[in-house]
């Protein structure tokens, strides 16, 4: 128990039955109530990102579209007991383990791209004038210029060059990475 005082939480990835994602989260969030477990399972996400879909007669709705089908993700310390309590939890399939089968916890960069947690300003290092690159979103994999930053609200304005001509555009913090 020592041992695992000392670690770190982790973000690790579950796999679940066609369509049980949000079903596995509750059912995982209701056993760390019932067993007392917050200090070894910290946080279970879904991610979902808002999608606008054309309906007939051109009218628009926004619908939630989860970013990873089949796929829940979990923060905790890992150990045997907290691996098996989790890996038998209804909607649950297993883990997404490495080549032992021990289950492989994600590096700061996946849970940065996958946008599971919110990024400081002082974990991105990134002043106004330096060279970005758009990570998610409609800009993805474009080039930008970071004009003003707003901490408080944790978003950038950056420059993109688009069709020949420069726009400025609001971004979240996780969306981009320094080049």
């Amino acid at each position: 128990m020592a041992e695992e005082e000392k670690q770190q939480p982790q973000w690790y990835v579950l796999n679940t039955l066609f369509g049980y994602e949000n079903i596995a989260k509750k059912n995982l969030l209701q056993m760390v109530e019932t067993n007392g477990l917050q200090n070894s399972i910290f946080d279970v996400v879904v991610p979902e990102e808002e999608e606008v879909v054309e309906r007939e007669g051109g009218k628009k709705k926004f619908v939630m579209r989860k970013k990873f089908p089949n796929y829940v993700f979990i923060k905790m310390i890992y150990s045997k007991q907290i691996w098996y309590m989790v890996k038998n939890t209804r909607g649950v399939r297993d883990f997404c383990s490495g080549y032992d089968g021990k289950p492989l916890p994600m590096s700061a960069e996946e849970v940065k791209r996958a946008q599971l947690e919110e990024v400081k300003f002082e974990d991105l290092s990134i002043a106004a004038g330096d060279s970005v690159t758009i990570i998610s979103g409609p800009l993805k994999d474009f080039i930008g210029e970071v004009k003003e930053i707003k901490a408080d609200q944790q978003k950038l304005k950056v420059a993109v060059s688009m069709f020949g001509r420069e726009t400025t555009v609001d971004l979240e913090y996780s969306q981009v990475e320094k080049l």
